[in-house]
Parts: C-alpha cells; structure tokens; sequence
C-alpha cells in the first residue's frame, strides 16, 4: 500500500470526527500524522504500538497482548508480524512485538483487523471472530492461499481481504474466494484500491 499523497488526503477534509482511530504500524502507508490531523476531533482517542505512540503527541500506547476500553469500545492488540525474513534483508519486514493487529468489541461483535502480518500462531489460534480483514501482499503479508489457510484456521463468521495491491491484486481476492468456497466463511469483496495499478510499494512503504 501507498502513503496517502495530498490530493488523497484532501478526501478526508470534511469527514465527522471518529472517536477512536487504531494505528497498526510505523510504516507511512498506516500511519500518516497529517491524515490524523485532519480527521481527529477534540475528543478523538488515537491509540497505536508504542513505536507510534511515541510520535505522535497525546497517542496512547497498547502492547501486543494488552487490552484497553475507549468509550465503551475494546480494543486487544494481537502481535502482528512476518515469519520469515526475506532474502537480502537482516530482518522481517514486520518484527515481532512492533506492531498490532486488532480485536475491536463492537455491539456485541468482534472485528479483527489483521494489519500487516504473516498467518502467525498467534492469529490462528483467534476464537470467536465476527469479521476479520486479512491482507494479501507478498513479501510482506502473505498470498492469497495462506490467508485462505489462515481464515480456515480461526473461521471468521466474515472474512474480506484487503491490501492486495501488488502481485495479488489482479488474481488474488478471487483466488481466495474460491478457496474458502464451501467452507462456511462468508467471503465479501470490495473495490478498495480502483485506479490503482498493481505495483509492489517502494521499500519504505512496506
């Protein structure tokens, strides 16, 4: 995924402020303090790894594992990160204990948003889940067949893959729909990146 560019942030201007906004990672395609700037209200909570927190003044901190309560909402941080490293780095694309994926407890409902990670023990053993968002986007979060394996592994009520843009982007949603085809998981797609040209991200977006 891409950083959002001026002309992306301009889509923003306007919106109702949120009252929570999560912070998956460091990496500027998830966070941009400019699009929290313009979205935020007085009373929003922006919550994020301490590796954001501690750039962005007010944030408040969760570590993976840990829980927090905002307005009646909760939130778990479940450990995002890659399994293996990729030839010619020194370290996973995602370390673990970095960043975090998330439960949010919602009207009775548990939404997990996976962020950028591989298919982790961590996310398979996942109990009780309503809707899950799961990326596609090798090297760095997995093909459409692991994350096919892994909504197997911790069966979501509903699944919809997300950050496709890159290799899977053309073939990959539907190579994952078929392969959750009969499994009970209801698979929903949307056209998150239209315009966009499949394209891995340069190095610093990862």
């Amino acid at each position: 995924m891409r950083p959002p560019g001026a002309a992306t942030r301009k889509l923003y201007a306007g919106l109702k402020p949120p009252t929570l906004i999560l912070v998956t990672d460091i990496h500027e395609d998830h966070f941009d303090p400019a699009v929290i700037k313009i979205v935020k209200g007085p009373f929003t909570v922006v919550v994020g790894p301490e590796v954001v927190s501690s750039k962005l003044a007010g944030a408040g901190s969760l570590s993976n594992g840990h829980l927090k309560t905002v307005d009646g909402v909760l939130i778990e941080a479940v450990p995002m990160y890659n399994l293996s490293i990729e030839k010619g780095e020194t370290e996973p694309f995602h370390t673990k204990g970095r960043g975090n994926g998330y439960i949010v407890t919602l009207g009775g409902k548990r939404f997990y948003f996976a962020g950028d990670t591989s298919c982790t023990p961590e996310i398979k053993a996942l109990k009780n889940i309503d809707v899950a968002f799961l990326p596609m986007n090798l090297p760095f979060t997995m093909s459409a067949a692991d994350a096919a394996q892994c909504a197997l592994a911790f069966k979501p009520k509903v699944v919809y893959p997300y950050h496709y843009i890159g290799p899977e982007m053309t073939t990959g949603p539907t190579a994952f729909e078929k392969a959750l085809a009969g499994s009970g998981i209801d698979v929903r797609r949307r056209d998150w990146y239209v315009g966009v040209p499949p394209m891995l991200p340069p190095a610093g977006n990862r």
